[in-house]
Protein backbone atom coordinates (compact mmCIF):
# COMPACT_ATOMS: atom_id res chain seq x y z
CA UNK A 1 0.00 0.00 0.00
CA UNK A 2 1.46 3.54 -1.15
CA UNK A 3 1.55 6.20 1.67
CA UNK A 4 0.13 9.62 0.43
CA UNK A 5 3.38 12.10 0.26
CA UNK A 6 3.15 14.88 2.77
CA UNK A 7 5.77 17.70 1.11
CA UNK A 8 5.96 19.20 -2.30
CA UNK A 9 7.44 17.07 -4.86
CA UNK A 10 10.26 19.16 -4.92
CA UNK A 11 11.25 18.19 -1.98
CA UNK A 12 10.77 14.24 -1.85
CA UNK A 13 13.92 13.61 -0.83
CA UNK A 14 12.67 14.91 2.94
CA UNK A 15 9.69 12.42 2.34
CA UNK A 16 11.35 10.24 5.43
CA UNK A 17 11.54 12.29 7.75
CA UNK A 18 8.41 14.27 7.48
CA UNK A 19 5.62 11.34 9.21
CA UNK A 20 7.71 12.29 12.65
CA UNK A 21 8.64 16.03 12.19
CA UNK A 22 6.06 17.84 10.09
CA UNK A 23 4.30 18.31 13.20
CA UNK A 24 1.62 21.08 13.57
CA UNK A 25 2.45 22.60 16.85
CA UNK A 26 5.56 23.83 18.98
CA UNK A 27 4.37 21.04 22.09
CA UNK A 28 4.41 18.50 19.81
CA UNK A 29 7.89 19.45 18.04
CA UNK A 30 9.37 19.81 21.40
CA UNK A 31 8.20 16.54 22.68
CA UNK A 32 9.22 15.08 19.19
CA UNK A 33 12.86 16.32 20.29
CA UNK A 34 13.02 14.81 23.60
CA UNK A 35 11.79 11.37 22.42
CA UNK A 36 14.86 11.46 19.56
CA UNK A 37 17.77 9.87 20.02
CA UNK A 38 20.99 12.52 19.06
CA UNK A 39 21.21 10.00 16.04
CA UNK A 40 17.70 10.13 14.73
CA UNK A 41 18.31 14.10 15.46
CA UNK A 42 21.63 14.25 13.76
CA UNK A 43 20.03 12.43 10.62
CA UNK A 44 17.01 14.48 10.52
CA UNK A 45 18.75 17.38 10.59
CA UNK A 46 21.43 16.71 8.15
CA UNK A 47 19.50 16.14 5.61
CA UNK A 48 17.25 19.14 6.16
CA UNK A 49 19.36 21.58 7.35
CA UNK A 50 21.31 22.00 3.58
CA UNK A 51 17.61 22.42 1.95
CA UNK A 52 16.28 25.17 4.20
CA UNK A 53 17.54 27.85 2.17
CA UNK A 54 15.75 26.12 -0.86
CA UNK A 55 12.28 25.56 1.56
CA UNK A 56 11.93 28.94 2.55
CA UNK A 57 12.11 30.17 -1.01
CA UNK A 58 9.79 27.70 -2.22
CA UNK A 59 7.70 29.02 0.53
CA UNK A 60 8.03 32.89 -0.02
CA UNK A 61 5.84 32.39 -2.60
CA UNK A 62 2.50 31.61 -0.46
CA UNK A 63 0.30 33.74 1.57
CA UNK A 64 0.61 31.81 5.17
CA UNK A 65 -3.02 31.70 5.24
CA UNK A 66 -3.83 30.10 2.35
CA UNK A 67 -0.39 28.01 1.69
CA UNK A 68 -1.23 24.12 0.30
CA UNK A 69 -1.52 21.56 3.03
CA UNK A 70 1.89 20.04 1.75
CA UNK A 71 4.05 23.32 1.90
CA UNK A 72 2.33 23.75 5.32
CA UNK A 73 3.87 21.00 6.09
CA UNK A 74 7.29 21.79 4.82
CA UNK A 75 6.86 24.78 6.98
CA UNK A 76 6.26 22.48 10.17
CA UNK A 77 9.66 20.31 9.40
CA UNK A 78 11.44 24.10 9.16
CA UNK A 79 10.40 24.33 12.32
CA UNK A 80 11.24 21.01 13.69
CA UNK A 81 14.75 21.69 12.20
CA UNK A 82 14.90 25.02 14.78
CA UNK A 83 14.17 22.61 17.11
CA UNK A 84 16.99 20.40 16.96
CA UNK A 85 19.69 22.65 15.95
CA UNK A 86 20.59 23.58 19.55
CA UNK A 87 20.68 19.82 21.00
CA UNK A 88 23.11 19.39 18.03
CA UNK A 89 24.82 22.38 17.48
CA UNK A 90 25.41 23.37 20.82
CA UNK A 91 24.22 21.15 23.79
CA UNK A 92 25.01 17.76 22.36
CA UNK A 93 21.78 16.26 24.10
CA UNK A 94 17.69 16.57 23.32
CA UNK A 95 17.32 18.02 26.47
CA UNK A 96 18.23 21.83 27.83
CA UNK A 97 21.44 21.96 30.36
CA UNK A 98 20.66 24.17 33.33
CA UNK A 99 17.12 25.52 32.42
CA UNK A 100 13.62 25.82 34.15
CA UNK A 101 11.28 23.17 33.26
CA UNK A 102 10.04 24.12 29.63
CA UNK A 103 6.25 24.49 29.28
CA UNK A 104 4.11 25.42 26.12
CA UNK A 105 0.51 26.86 26.62
CA UNK A 106 0.03 27.97 23.40
CA UNK A 107 -0.72 25.89 20.28
CA UNK A 108 0.20 27.08 16.50
CA UNK A 109 -3.41 27.69 14.48
CA UNK A 110 -4.81 25.36 12.62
Amino acid sequence: MATAELLPAEFSDLEPFARKWALRTEPQRHAQRLASTMEEMQAFYDAVFPRAKAAIEYLDRFDLEEMPARAKNLLYLLYSLIQVSFPIEVWKQPETLDAAAIRFDRSDPD
